[in-house]
């Protein structure tokens, strides 16, 4: 199996180790050497002698990079930064990350390992949907394919009617996406009669910056004759490129020569041992601009195994995504992700891949409902199968509404599964 660095890719676990403590190291010096106030909210040394001893340090937080916007978390002189980034779906302060020469060939290389991990190369062309702007994704997508060699289609979001149009007349075989991406692709190609498996030579699809489940997946592929990867990172840490599956589909990879991760229960931030679900908190290793020391993403998996995987790389994998912590939908005594509602809604082949769950509070309850596109609106019995689904395995009771494709409003960006009107109200 091809990979873009195998030596370090395939590194023993010792050797991860000890690479890991020399560049968390490296990491809490620069911290001292750049940013003394930094370091002093750190209120741990400047070295230590064991991975463990990464519990020493505070958690970092979203908060407290909205606080030091725009440099206060800066550990590179200014005049050696080459661009900036911001996280996507803030408001009010920006979450900035600023990027040296050495984040931006970093960015470069663990992005070229994910897309060389897809089965991406220099005879590839790559379709890159992510918009062009201060989001991240685009720009991970356009250095890691530009570092393998492949020809780049640079068209960004939107455009859906031309995104095929250039698919069939360039001969795109590799597509960079948000995850619910694809789902607009497939209906204008329906709308438009555009065959995948004649008009098109896509065989890759690398999808991120939302949870999707494995039934999504299993659409897209078997709709678009792909093979889909699952692509993680965030502005925060550098960038896409964190991680990817490979494609025994068994896990997320994570680059641990650059990333040190932990699992940390959400509520008390106590450490999880390997398969306990919680909060993933990642510490980089190899970050110029802005390091961070235990920053508590918010993304919620599980160290799947640290065992080598069959593909020959030995970097631990943790599960996909289940969503964010602050995505969690708490209703009638009942925590749930959408991503579950997706797994069990898509389990019925009348349904259509669009849905939205919207909760309302009334007469002091609690209620939700869910609209879900379907191919036939009239099917027999199918609003109670699901009813019946979401109440046997989630345990709430939810009003189902069905409506043909289409009838869920497209909104630019990230799909929008959730609208909570009890926020409104409050």
């Amino acid at each position: 199996m091809c990979m873009y660095q195998p030596d370090l890719e395939t590194l023993a676990r010792s050797e991860l180790r000890r690479l890991q403590l020399e560049r968390l190291n490296q990491t809490l010096q620069r911290i001292h050497a750049h940013n003394p106030d930094y370091a002093r909210r750190l209120g741990g040394p400047d070295e230590v002698h064991s991975l463990e001893n990464i519990s020493r340090f505070p958690f970092m937080v979203k908060e407290d990079l909205r606080k030091a916007y725009p440099f206060g978390v800066l550990c590179a002189p200014r005049e050696s930064l080459v661009r900036i980034q911001t996280s996507s779906g803030t408001t009010g302060t920006p979450i900035l990350n600023a990027y040296t020469a050495g984040d931006v060939t970093q960015w470069s290389e663990i992005m070229a390992r994910c897309l060389t991990v897809a089965g991406i190369t220099s005879r590839d062309v790559i379709q890159l949907t992510p918009s062009f702007g201060l989001f991240n994704g685009r720009f991970g997508f356009h250095f890691g394919a530009t570092a393998i060699g492949a020809m780049i289609v640079p068209i960004g979001a939107g455009r859906t009617s031309m995104q095929l149009q250039l698919m069939r007349d360039l001969g795109t075989t590799a597509l960079g996406a948000i995850a619910s991406y694809p789902l607009r692709l497939m209906e204008v190609a329906r709308a438009e009669r555009f065959a995948w498996r004649g008009d098109s030579q896509l065989r890759v699809g690398v999808c991120g910056a939302e949870a999707w489940s494995d039934e999504m997946r299993a659409r897209i592929e078997e709709e678009m004759g792909i093979q889909a990867f699952d692509i993680i990172g965030m502005t925060e840490t550098g960038g896409v490129g964190l991680g990817i599956d490979c494609p025994a589909h068994d896990g997320i990879h994570v680059w641990e020569d650059h990333y040190l991760i932990e699992i940390v229960d959400p509520e008390t931030g106590d450490p999880l041992p390997d398969g306990q679900r919680g909060e993933m908190v990642i510490t980089t290793l190899t970050r110029e601009g802005v390091p961070l020391i235990r920053f508590r993403t918010g993304d919620i998996t599980s160290v799947l195994t640290r065992e080598p995987c069959r593909c020959g790389r030995t970097h631990l994998r943790v599960d996909r995504l289940s969503g964010r912590t602050d995505d969690m939908v708490k209703i009638k005594g009942v925590n749930f992700y959408p991503k579950q509602v997706e797994s069990l809604l898509l389990m019925y082949r009348g349904v259509a891949p669009d849905y939205q769950i919207i909760i309302d509070r009334t007469e002091g309850r609690d209620e939700v409902s869910i609209v879900v596109e379907v191919y036939n609106p009239h099917e027999p019995g199918l609003a109670a199968c699901l009813h019946e689904t979401l109440f046997d395995r989630l345990g709430f009771h939810a009003s189902i509404q069905l409506v043909p494709v289409g009838g869920i409003e497209r909104v630019p960006g990230k799909a929008l599964r959730v609208i909570d009107k009890r926020i409104a109200r409050k």
